[in-house]
């Protein structure tokens, strides 16, 4: 693969030219590096090519390198954009500055319980089963009403919808899906989108697209 810097310039390059094509402008997408399964050392050629804002799937992974990563780099931003277990719901909020995966009523009560004791306010997306694929985590579509009010009811800051489409099928349709939900329900944020498609949920809508083997290399 080429270098880190290079391939951050064209990812970068490619959601712009995605952008352009859905007349969005290239500012309203955050590209969120996922760095799940790479170590500090393979992270910081990133970081001083300038990328800030990454992804980790797991709290006690996350636990283990962002600490000393934050401290070395200031002004570092950190998704969780995982499944996240109610029980580890105090260190999630301890560590990440958003959270993708706010999925079902216990999970919002914990993140509510949490977030008082903590005195921070993370942002939140509800993700969306939006392929009603059993396997999956997320809120089925028909709960997601059900699951809002109880969000904004525990005074959860949530800024938008998250989805990971099927497997093997045409992403687009379940892109502009999540966009219509999220437009509905009057939620400005739309996480979708990864190595392999970002550029087609960037020209549906998204604000915040998940790539991680396109910067770093397949995980091993």
């Amino acid at each position: 693969m080429t270098d880190p810097a290079t391939r951050l310039a064209d990812i970068r390059n490619r959601i712009a030219h995605a952008a352009q094509i859905a007349r969005r402008d290239t500012s309203e997408v955050t590209l969120i590096a996922v760095s799940k399964t790479h170590p500090a050392e393979t992270i910081v050629p990133l970081i001083q090519a300038g990328q800030r804002v990454f992804g980790e799937n797991r709290v006690q992974e996350a636990q283990a390198k962002w600490p000393a990563l934050r401290e070395a780099h200031p002004g570092l931003v950190l998704h969780l954009i995982g499944q996240l277990q109610s029980n580890k719901t105090d260190e999630a909020v301890a560590l990440f500055d958003c959270i993708h995966s706010l999925d079902r009523s216990s999970l919002v009560a914990a993140l509510a319980r949490a977030m008082d004791r903590a005195g921070r306010q993370l942002p939140c997306f509800v993700q969306v089963n939006i392929g009603a694929e059993e396997q999956k985590g997320g809120c089925a579509i028909a709960d997601l009403p059900t699951l809002l009010t109880e969000a904004r009811a525990a005074d959860l800051p949530v800024i938008g919808l998250m989805c990971v489409p099927p497997l093997g099928i045409e992403p687009a349709p379940f892109f502009a899906l999540l966009d219509k939900l999220a437009r509905e329900h009057g939620l400005a944020g739309r996480s979708m989108g990864m190595s392999e498609d970002f550029e087609t949920a960037v020209m549906l809508g998204a604000t915040h697209v998940r790539v991680g083997s396109a910067l770093f290399g397949e995980r091993s």
